[in-house]
């Protein structure tokens, strides 16, 4: 199904690159969850596995944030569809364990919009699944 898309180009990128990672790194997990449309899907589609919904979601980013010390996504490359409501974002991921130890990742979201929010995530991770 197709939504009708309500956001422009810088829109689509902001939500995805700072109110979402943004406040996924300043683990602000109200502000990050408020991205989300209420029946929302995030998949992690290179470990198969998935979170529907808010609750699960929000589950989902506390044990993230809380298991590292310190996270950084940066270096974003976005590409926009936005006549269709969607970006797509390839980036690092730089996780700071409360030991010191650094784990890298290199990822690409895919996000898919409704109603000006995320309903649909797809996750394709360079390593482990850390979101679990």
């Amino acid at each position: 199904m197709q939504y009708e898309p309500t956001l422009s180009r810088d829109e689509l990128i902001d939500i995805a690159t700072i109110k979402y990672f943004g406040n996924v790194d300043a683990k602000n997990i109200d502000a990050a969850i408020a991205c989300f449309n209420d029946e929302a899907l995030f998949c992690v589609q290179t470990a198969f596995t998935r979170h529907a919904g808010k609750a699960s979601i929000r589950r989902m980013l506390e044990d993230f944030t809380g298991s590292y010390a310190a996270i950084v996504h940066k270096d974003f490359a976005c590409t926009v569809d936005e006549k269709n409501g969607r970006v797509t974002a390839s980036f690092e991921a730089v996780l700071t364990g409360h030991d010191g130890g650094i784990t890298r990742f290199y990822n690409t979201n895919f996000w898919r919009f409704r109603d000006g929010k995320f309903q649909e995530v797809y996750v394709y991770f360079s390593g482990a699944n850390v979101l679990v």
